[in-house]
């Protein structure tokens, strides 16, 4: 359920949670019971430190070389005795 903001005209802003199939319904004030106006607020946001710190300030991209070098040798070699997996038949 979320929290919704109010303001009766005698006294002043309240908050109540309220199901969202409510929220066209009028509120009164728990107060004085009038009806009340819905404040429209927006949203906080928070982010979180991870995505701050993913974040570079520079302005140039970080240049990044590869490493020329030979492949490795197969490890998987082949058998000169047949099927590795079968026994001698």
């Amino acid at each position: 359920m979320p929290l919704y903001e109010f303001r009766c005209a005698d006294c002043g802003p309240f908050e109540q949670w309220r199901a969202m199939a409510e929220a066209k319904n009028p509120m009164h004030c728990p107060e004085c019971h009038e009806v009340a106006k819905r404040i429209f607020s927006a949203p906080s946001v928070m982010l979180n430190s991870s995505f701050r710190l993913r974040e570079k300030p520079s302005a140039e991209p970080k240049l990044v070389k590869r490493e020329e070098r030979e492949p490795a040798a197969n490890k998987y070699t082949n058998h000169t005795a047949g099927r590795p997996w079968m026994l001698n038949h």
